[in-house]
């Protein structure tokens, strides 16, 4: 289980690292001769020293984007992504995990080499190719939690599905400065071929080590097995073919977890497409810096995401601490920390050194809400956890496709004051959020989630 753990974090390095290179690489991909001459000096603050770049490579072309076309460029992924959330995790009970991840993967894997071909054919080409990516990625997220329902035990399910997504997390920090690196020494085209060579390595690994569930795999020590299909009897519904749909629907636990991914999703969207274009238009750094700077806000993130699975399910063993209790702290810290210091972060001016120590302080608190709503479907429902994800995963897609599309129509001049309007909106929705959960959230397996258990004396 724990290779499992390790390979699917590899997967979300994939997914993540394929889905974040564009914002570096749409800095580059943009003619900025232009731009200077209306804006004298390129970026609100002055700019840092650019070292010269190595000239003798930069052959890839440039395009004339408008802020509105790169706003929907950078947000036309989440129009595929949220197409294949619920189908994905009605496919994932229908055809198992393993092919539906691993040809999801491919799939995005395959578009993402195209990239640069869509980019010279047009805007409109590019958001085809994207939206395509999106459709691809959409089924990752809940065949995973299909997958963990059959494999991980759950006393160890903070631990497991941390690991599992700390690859989304190492996926976003290592892309965003590679990406930058490899921009900066070759030219961004390459940013797509070498991270889609990346995917290709994967998908060989995960179609070779991977299976469906514990039973299925046949270099499983009988031990391991044993451990985890007794810890799952009494969690797992087995009529895989009857679907709740009105009392998975009307569950108000669920819009609890619906409502606080959404808002959780609004900051953390926004600044997972726009920080890179925020570091070279307001505070001035160039494309090498502002890879490395960017990721640091995910690598804060990382690291408290891991460290709450370990805490959240300490204090549940240990401290014998209620599930919902655990949940609804872990994620008002993981949402009103962010929103205080998203907000401060817009009120600082020019110093550098802060206005990235409060982005990356923002996103370290966040991760703290990977124990929180992010794991409770699990919770309340572990035989439909992948439709559960599904269903909230759809609705917190949205503030992927609106929240760049809407940030970019606010910071038409590249303003502080504009920015400040962005984080503002940002940190409201928030603090809605976190509120929302905390009065309605619930911890424990839901009624309508268990129906069928007592049938099989297995």
């Amino acid at each position: 289980r724990y290779g499992l753990a390790l390979l699917s974090s590899y997967g979300f390095f994939v997914v993540y690292s394929l889905r974040v290179n564009l914002s570096v690489a749409m800095v580059d991909m943009l003619n900025n001769t232009h731009q200077s001459s209306a804006n004298h000096s390129g970026s609100v603050c002055p700019a840092h020293a650019n070292p010269p770049r190595p000239k003798h490579n930069h052959t890839a072309s440039v395009y004339d984007w408008d802020s509105e076309t790169q706003g929907w460029i950078l947000g036309s992924f989440f129009y595929g992504y949220i197409l294949t959330q619920i189908p994905g995790g009605y496919l994932a009970g229908r055809f198992g995990p393993k092919w539906l991840m691993g040809f999801g993967i491919l799939g995005t894997v395959i578009f993402t080499l195209l990239t640069p071909v869509a980019a010279d054919l047009g805007a409109s080409y590019l958001i085809a190719v994207r939206v395509l990516e999106g459709i691809g990625e959409g089924v990752t997220f809940p065949a995973m939690y299909t997958m963990w329902a059959a494999w991980a035990p759950p006393l160890e399910r903070s631990r497991l599905l941390t690991i599992s997504y700390i690859g989304a997390q190492l996926g976003t920090v290592i892309s965003l400065p590679l990406s930058g690196e490899i921009c900066f020494y070759l030219d961004w085209t390459y940013v797509f071929y070498v991270f889609g060579a990346v995917g290709l390595v994967w998908f060989i690994l995960w179609a070779l080590l991977v299976f469906d569930s514990p039973n299925t795999h046949p270099r499983i020590s009988e031990r391991e097995r044993l451990y985890i299909t007794t810890s799952l009897k009494n969690e797992l519904s087995t009529s895989a073919g009857h679907i709740p749909w009105r009392a998975i629907v009307t569950s108000v636990p669920l819009w609890a977890i619906v409502v606080a991914h959404f808002s959780y999703n609004w900051t953390f969207y926004t600044l997972l497409t726009l920080l890179p274009t925020y570091m070279s238009d307001i505070l001035g750094f160039s494309i090498q810096q502002n890879g490395m700077l960017s990721a640091l806000p995910y690598m804060g993130c990382a690291v408290f995401a891991v460290l709450s699975g370990q805490i959240a399910d300490y204090l549940r063993e240990t401290c014998q601490y209620r599930t919902v209790a655990v949940r609804k702290s872990f994620s008002i810290v993981g949402m009103i920390g962010p929103a205080v210091f998203l907000v401060a972060a817009g009120y600082i001016g020019c110093n550098y050194t802060l206005a990235v120590t409060f982005l990356t302080i923002s996103s370290s608190l966040g991760g703290v809400s990977a124990s929180g709503f992010n794991i409770n479907h699990l919770d309340i429902a572990p035989s439909y956890a992948g439709i559960l994800l599904g269903i909230t995963n759809t609705f917190a897609t949205i503030p992927g496709m609106v929240g760049p599309v809407i940030a970019r129509a606010l910071t038409i001049n590249n303003t502080i004051e504009e920015w400040q309007t962005v984080f503002y909106i940002a940190a409201a929705i928030n603090l809605f959020g976190a509120s929302f959960y905390t009065v309605f959230g619930r911890g424990t397996v839901q009624p309508w989630a268990v129906h069928t258990s007592y049938s099989h004396g297995d």
